[in-house]
C-alpha cells in the first residue's frame, strides 16, 4: 500500500519560516513528479509547487520567491522549505506523488500563520 506521510507544520508567526517533509512508501517506483498542495478552510485544494525526479521545478507565481522545493537523497521524499511566510499562506499541506499509472496523496499538515 503505497502511503505519503508529510510533517513539519506547525504555527508561526507572519515572516517566519517552516520547513515540510513528504516521505512516500510502498511502491518499488519512482514518483516522475511529487508537489505540494494547499487547502485553506472552506476552500479548494490549490497547487503550490511541483518537482520532477530529474529536479526541475515549477511554483506557483505567488510562492516563487518565498518557497522553495525539493527532492531528497531517499526515493519518494520531497521537501518544502517556505520562508517569510504570510497569514494566507495558512492552511493544510497536502504531498502528492504521481507515477505513469497512478496518482497519490498523503493526509497532510497543518501550518496556521498568525500573529
Amino acid at each position: 500500500q503505497v502511503q505519503l506521510v508529510e510533517s513539519g507544520g506547525g504555527s508561526v508567526e507572519p515572516g517566519d519560516s517552516l520547513g515540510l517533509s513528504c516521505v512516500g512508501s510502498g511502491t518499488i517506483f519512482t514518483f516522475h513528479t511529487m508537489a505540494w498542495y494547499r487547502q485553506a478552510a472552506g476552500k479548494q485544494r490549490g497547487w503550490v509547487a511541483s518537482v520532477t525526479a530529474a529536479n526541475y521545478t515549477d511554483y506557483a507565481d505567488s510562492k516563487q520567491d518565498r518557497f522553495t522545493i525539493s527532492r531528497g537523497n531517499a526515493k519518494n521524499t520531497a521537501y518544502l522549505q517556505m520562508n517569510n511566510l504570510h497569514p494566507r499562506n495558512t492552511g493544510k499541506y497536502c504531498c502528492n506523488g504521481r507515477t505513469e499509472e497512478e496518482n497519490y496523496w498523503g493526509q497532510g499538515t497543518r501550518v496556521t500563520v498568525s500573529s
